[in-house]
């Protein structure tokens, strides 16, 4: 192993270990002693990585807002094949994956008050409702989506992932929902 590869290999065990604190301490709770601690490393040596508790939070932020950024860029000629494709990837990687469901969590973190301000107005650049309403409203017109206010089943459907995400990362051995149960909140009937 390169150098440059254990360096990395090195950035994402810390980054996976403060994702796993900041969710199950909280942010403010987490010292960076605790995350170096948890990797059998020393204060400095993290430090050598990343300068300060609030740059590792900024960049699991950046990590999921790419991670959204990405998924917006599906392109689907059916409004609705974009969901499932969607939330399939979601769900096959919450369970292969655990660190999803954590960033799931993390993410609803930062948009909250008290998050750091410029963290917060990062992840609030992620709007995937109001993204999502502009799918729904295609495919109400096509179809495919079932009628209603494109806001609301926008909003229902993500809260409801969010809470499965959420309830996933506290309780990882509870099954996951079959995709089509949550896709039903939007197919047209």
């Amino acid at each position: 192993m390169t150098r440059k590869e254990q360096k990395e290999m090195r950035q994402k065990q810390i980054l996976f270990k403060a994702l796993e604190l900041f969710v199950t301490k909280g942010y403010a709770e987490t010292k960076i002693s605790d995350i170096a601690e948890a990797l059998n490393i020393s204060v400095g040596l993290l430090f050598h990585y990343y300068e300060s508790k609030e740059a590792l939070y900024l960049e699991l932020v950046k990590m999921g807002v790419q991670g959204t950024k990405n998924s917006e860029q599906a392109k689907a000629e059916n409004p609705l094949n974009y969901f499932e494709t969607v939330l399939d990837g979601l769900l096959i990687a919450a369970k292969n994956k655990p660190w999803i469901c954590q960033m799931f969590v993390l993410m609803a973190g930062a948009q909250r008050p008290g998050a750091p301000e410029n963290i917060r107005t990062l992840a609030l650049s992620v709007d995937q409702i109001r993204f999502s309403e502009a799918l729904i409203i295609r495919g109400q017109t096509t179809g495919v989506i079932k009628k209603g206010d494109p806001k609301a089943l926008s909003t229902t459907f993500w809260c409801a992932v969010q809470g499965i995400m959420e309830y996933h990362a506290a309780f990882p051995e509870t099954p996951l929902p079959e995709p089509g149960w949550l896709i039903n909140i939007l197919k047209k009937t």
